[in-house]
């Protein structure tokens, strides 16, 4: 797993390259989470994720109510079609706001007061 970070003025953008599942989670978990503490706004570019295991899920749970909890707000864009219908199935797509596209994301978080 590559995760790359950028802060986009009051935005974080974090960028994930590769499967998001049991042997890669704790990874992720580790670099993001600390970032949601002290960022109100965090979009999640899922664009190279193939992939999404049911420890991937906990893990963007655990980010969704580690932002929630300091107010903030989690975007997801560009997730592939299998992991977006896991995750509609699961019920875990009413918990995040999804885009097609980083602009999309990018835009709808700028224009979120």
């Amino acid at each position: 797993m590559n995760i790359q970070i950028e802060n986009l003025d009051e935005i974080t953008l974090i960028d994930l390259i590769g499967d998001l599942d049991a042997n890669t989670a704790p990874q992720v978990q580790e670099r993001v989470l600390p970032i949601a503490q002290t960022s109100g706004k965090i979009l999640l570019n899922m664009a190279e994720v193939p992939y999404l295991s049911s420890a991937g899920l906990r893990m963007l749970l655990h980010l969704y109510r580690q932002v929630g909890e300091n107010k903030g707000k989690v975007v997801l864009v560009a997730l592939v079609e299998e992991i977006r219908e896991t995750m509609e199935v699961t019920g875990f797509l009413q918990f995040f706001d999804t885009y097609e596209t980083l602009d999309k994301g990018v835009e709808a978080l700028v224009n979120d007061k």
